[in-house]
């Protein structure tokens, strides 16, 4: 009785003394997978910030110098405008080019579209998350104020907000007037990127 209780009882031991092992296993990769995602969360906003540090700089010479300034050597877009909502204390330097390198380091003035303070439309997209978050914040009313990197200033008074998707936003950069469309993805607080967008439009202001 002694052999068989001895037989029957050492595997039971072993497999007891495996299920803390096999918990705490389990545990330590839910622990950092956890630690991954929230140091990725905490990234991006991190690495945007410091960014827009460094494209500040960057535009603050081609005011000085009349000439584009990259950011770092291997950019392939530098600053071309400051863009401004005072009501609610925002700011951003707008690059060249709807890159996907230009949308992860800030707002980007689609090549396609008017140049700033012209005739048509001037369309500026940006990450959610990121760089145009406070346009949740914006209000018909609002100004939005844009300094080109030739130091002229335009300021265009907010019209509407609205959602659209992506494929049918009905933008036209031809449109009559001095027109600004700010562009991100929709809704604000999604995890996965979607078709809609969201987009406030504005006026040249007199």
């Amino acid at each position: 009785m002694s052999a068989s209780l001895s037989c029957g009882t050492r595997p039971f031991q072993k497999w007891e003394g495996r299920k803390p092992d096999l918990r705490a296993a389990i545990g330590y990769t839910l622990l950092a997978m956890a630690l991954g995602v929230s140091a990725k969360a905490a990234y991006i906003p991190a690495k945007a910030v410091v960014a827009q540090v460094m494209l500040e700089r960057a535009f603050t010479q081609s005011l000085a110098t009349g000439q584009p300034v990259k950011a770092w050597g291997w950019a392939d877009t530098w600053p071309v405008a400051r863009l401004e909502v005072g009501r609610i204390g925002a700011q951003a330097i707008v690059l060249k080019g709807a890159s996907g390198e230009a949308l992860a380091f800030g707002p980007s003035l689609l090549d396609e579209t008017s140049r700033i303070g012209e005739r048509g439309t001037v369309v500026i997209a940006a990450h959610r998350d990121t760089h145009f978050a406070f346009l949740k914040d914006v209000a018909v009313g609002d100004v939005v104020t844009l300094t080109r990197d030739d130091g002229l200033r335009f300021d265009y008074r907010v019209t509407g907000m609205r959602v659209a998707d992506a494929d049918a936003s009905g933008i036209d950069r031809h449109a009559p007037g001095f027109n600004l469309v700010l562009s991100t993805c929709y809704p604000f607080d999604a995890v996965l990127h979607g078709k809609q967008r969201y987009i406030v439009e504005a006026e040249l202001v007199k």
